[in-house]
């Protein structure tokens, strides 16, 4: 293996400024989950601020010192990495906690009087990172409200807040609270997060493309029969239905995670790295997405239900007989779509785009499937037609970039057998225990919003989407299809691509 060492081209990255982050939200899951361990690992590399306070707030009944508490059992428990869970313990005398309701001003007086205190008593900074891990119809009015308190004027500092997905239900609730918040503060203080967009293969997307002179010539309907983007999971709804039967695996994954690999891997060249350029570059891509029309949605858009089936010989149950479900839901748990992209490098091209629950296999990936070579100078051999070559690129389980190609097997005869070289992350630069959310934190305490999504780019997500929605609204199926658990998907998704004369990769390879 290669000494990693030796394989790095750049400066290594520096701690971010001193910030206090306040976390709305702070009980629940995800900062459990992820924030916590995110904060431990960036100190335990030491990225994080050499002053750094916590502050949280949540309706749960703790003070400073039980939720000091809650805090260190959860890195005792989900913190592995030595220096990290160090980092944690020290960090955790630096934890503030404020009770409170998101919908009482009394929680935000009281936050704005911690603040100060902590600047006076302690040299806290006044630089402020505001994470909201809460419902999506408290975003705005959190906002609202530590504007109305002047917590995001920047005279004394900088303030920031990040939002998590989902940003908005359709189009136009998207236009209207992207409308509501910046009407009170500046796109530049707003983070738009996508976890995704924190994995190490997602960000060497543009790496790979740009700083590797073999593959961006190529790079073009000339070379390029398709592409497909598959994000599938093998789990189940689990405890989610009141959230998931109301949103649906379109709303869930499609305009956020499923179009931010697409942007990434069909943007054109940005001049230079700098945010505002990718960005650019990654909304201009977005815009030039066909619009589905009503017969498109019709024949280039599938929607299906998981069914019962079996999984590591456990039987699990169907969609509509889950916890919280509606024994009529209409719900979509899986979608598939063709996309088209009217610009000169992708014309013709198709971009076939599928998510689900309950699939095979839990992965992310995405598959450029090059055009055939001529297979004229075969025709008297064992091959009579050559396979396409494939460049896959794993965000996940495993992080890395395949390639498949053909290579004569060995014999008198002439045959042509398909044999892979892979590149994984864990075997070139060792695996690091990570949450994903490592990067987006700290380039959001350094003011990169290269990694988070504008405005723009979250409307013309769900303007390409829209059209679906509608119809898929407007049209209760005769026929609704269904997959079997713990399979591939359904047949109506395979035929998108069997009458285009193309096939999905199967999960299982």
């Amino acid at each position: 293996m290669a000494d990693p060492k030796k394989c790095y081209v750049g400066t290594l990255a520096k701690p971010a400024p001193d910030c206090v982050m306040v976390i709305f939200g702070a009980g629940g899951d995800l900062t459990s989950r992820l924030l916590l361990p995110t904060i431990c690992h960036l100190g335990g590399d030491g990225l994080l601020p050499h002053n750094f306070n916590l502050v949280g707030v949540a309706g749960l009944d703790y003070d400073d010192k039980s939720f000091r508490d809650y805090l260190l059992h959860d890195i005792a428990e989900k913190v592995k990495n030595q220096a990290a869970s160090k980092c944690g313990e020290r960090l955790s005398q630096k934890v503030h906690y404020v009770k409170g309701r998101f919908e009482n001003e009394e929680t935000f007086l009281k936050l704005k009087s911690r603040l100060s205190d902590m600047a006076k008593n302690e040299k806290a900074s006044k630089n402020y990172i505001f994470y909201l891990a809460t419902p999506p119809n408290t975003f705005l009015p959190i906002i609202k409200s530590l504007h109305a308190l002047g917590l995001f004027d920047e005279s004394e500092g900088f303030r920031r807040v990040i939002i998590e997905k989902p940003f908005g239900h359709d189009l136009d609730s998207a236009i209207e609270l992207n409308k509501a918040i910046l009407g009170l503060i500046d796109e530049n203080q707003v983070f738009r997060i996508d976890h995704y967009l924190g994995k190490e293969t997602v960000q060497n997307l543009l790496a790979f493309r740009f700083a590797n002179g073999i593959f961006e010539p190529i790079w073009n309907h000339h070379y390029i029969d398709h592409v497909q983007i598959t994000v599938a999971e093998s789990s189940g709804i689990g405890m989610r239905g009141n959230y998931y039967d109301h949103a649906g695996a379109l709303r869930d994954m499609i305009p956020n995670h499923a179009f931010q690999l697409l942007s990434l891997i069909a943007m054109e060249p940005p001049i230079s790295f700098e945010s505002t350029a990718v960005r650019d570059e990654k909304a201009k891509l977005l815009r030039s997405i066909k619009c589905f029309s009503l017969e498109d949605v019709l024949t280039e858009a599938v929607r299906a239900q998981y069914g019962p089936g079996e999984i590591n010989g456990e039987k699990v149950l169907a969609y509509k007989e889950e916890a919280k479900v509606s024994a009529t839901s209409t719900t979509e748990t899986y979608a598939a779509m063709k996309l088209l992209i009217n610009n000169w490098r992708w014309a013709g091209v198709p971009f076939y785009i599928r998510t689900g629950k309950r699939l095979k296999k839990r992965v992310t990936e995405i598959v450029i499937a090059f055009k055939k070579a001529p297979s004229i100078m075969f025709q008297e051999t064992q091959t009579q037609e050559v396979s396409a070559n494939l460049l896959i690129l794993h965000i996940q389980p495993e992080e890395g970039i395949s390639l498949r190609f053909g290579a004569k097997v060995p014999g008198p005869l002439v045959r042509i057998g398909d044999v892979d070289m892979r590149f994984k992350y864990k075997d070139y630069f060792g695996l690091k225990l990570g949450t994903g959310y490592e990067t987006l934190l700290y380039d959001c305490m350094m003011g990169d919003q290269t990694l988070y999504q504008r405005a723009d780019m979250v409307e013309s997500g769900w303007r390409v989407v829209q059209p679906i929605l509608d119809v898929w609204g407007a049209l209760k199926p005769i026929y609704f299809p269904t997959y079997e658990s713990n399979s591939e998907g359904p047949s109506e998704a395979d035929r998108l691509l069997e009458k285009d004369g193309r096939a999905w990769r199967l999960m299982e390879e």
